[in-house]
C-alpha cells in the first residue's frame, strides 16, 4: 500500500492507494512545528475510527512548504519503516523533465499535477489548481511542464483586502444573486467571484494564443467547483489529481527500479 502526502501552504492531504483505489482522504493543516509522533497519532487514529486495515509499504510526498518535509520523512522512516520519495528531489525520477528558465524550480505541486493530468487527458491541457495561490500549468504534447502563471488565491486575495481595509469584512466566497451589490458583503462577493471568472478566461484565452493550438482545461483544488456553474470555463474537474498524480510518478519509479 502506498502512502501519498501532498503538503500546500495551507493544509497537507494524506491518502492511501490499495493497489486498486484510493482509501481515505484526511486532511490537517500545515505546520512545520507538527512532529512525526504528531503526525502518526492523527492519522492512525482517523485510520482506525474508519475500521481500515492499511499496511503501508511505500510513501510519496509533495510539499511546497520545505520546512515540513523532513518531519513527514521522519514519520516514513520511523512508523512505516520505509524511505519516502520526495518529489522535486534529485532521487525522485519524473517521468519527463520539465522545459524551463535554466535555475528554475518547479513547485512540486505542479509538476505532480501535469503528469496526473496528461495520464487522465492527453496532450495540450491547461491545468487550472485553485490553492492558496491560483495556478495555471501548461502541458506539452509529451506531458512536460512547460511554464504557466501564478496568481493570488481566492481566498489569499479576501484575506489581504480584509487586512488592508479596516472598514471591509472578511467574507464567504460564493456566486452571488446577481453582479451588482447593493451591500458591502454583496459587492466583495461580487468583486471575488466574477473577478476570478474574468481571471481565468483572460489567462486561458491569452495561453491558447500564445501556444496557437486548442488546449482543455483541467480544474482542480477545493474551489474549483464554485466556478464551474455553467460558464464552461473547464473540461473537467479533477478532486483527486494530485494524489493520482503523486501514485504515477511512484509508480515510474519502481518500474525505474528507484523505489
Amino acid at each position: 500500500m502506498l502512502l501519498c502526502i501532498d503538503t500546500g501552504n495551507t493544509n497537507t492531504v494524506f491518502s492511501v492507494w490499495d493497489g486498486e483505489k484510493f482509501v481515505g482522504l484526511w486532511r490537517i493543516s500545515t505546520d512545520h512545528r507538527r512532529t512525526a509522533d504528531e503526525y502518526f497519532v492523527w492519522l492512525s487514529t482517523l485510520i482506525s475510527l474508519q475500521k481500515l486495515e492499511l499496511n503501508i509499504d511505500a510513501c510519496i510526498i509533495s510539499s511546497t512548504a520545505p520546512r515540513v518535509v523532513f518531519n513527514l520523512r521522519v514519520l516514513c522512516n520511523r512508523y512505516f519503516d520505509t524511505r519516502p520519495l520526495v518529489v522535486g528531489k534529485p532521487d525522485c525520477l519524473l517521468p519527463v523533465a520539465p522545459r524551463v528558465d535554466f535555475g528554475t524550480v518547479v513547485g512540486p505541486d505542479r509538476l505532480v499535477n501535469t503528469w496526473g493530468a496528461f495520464q487522465r487527458h492527453g496532450p495540450d491541457l491547461i491545468v487550472v489548481d485553485f490553492g492558496t495561490a491560483t495556478t495555471f500549468d501548461v502541458v506539452d504534447t509529451d506531458g512536460a511542464y512547460v511554464g504557466g502563471v501564478i496568481a493570488p488565491g481566492v481566498n489569499l486575495s479576501l484575506e489581504a483586502l480584509h487586512m488592508g481595509a479596516a472598514s471591509l469584512p472578511h467574507v464567504d466566497v460564493t456566486m452571488p444573486a446577481k453582479v451588482i451589490g447593493t451591500n458591502t458583503v454583496a459587492c466583495i462577493q461580487s468583486g471575488i467571484f466574477w473577478g476570478y471568472i474574468g481571471l481565468v478566461q483572460g489567462v486561458v484565452d491569452k495561453i491558447r494564443e500564445e501556444r496557437g493550438r486548442p488546449m482543455k482545461v483541467i480544474a482542480t483544488g477545493g474551489l474549483a467547483p464554485l466556478f464551474d456553474q455553467g460558464f464552461d470555463l473547464f473540461d473537467a474537474i479533477e478532486d483527486d489529481l494530485t494524489m493520482h498524480g503523486l501514485r504515477l510518478i511512484h509508480d515510474y519509479n519502481k518500474e525505474m527500479g528507484n523505489g
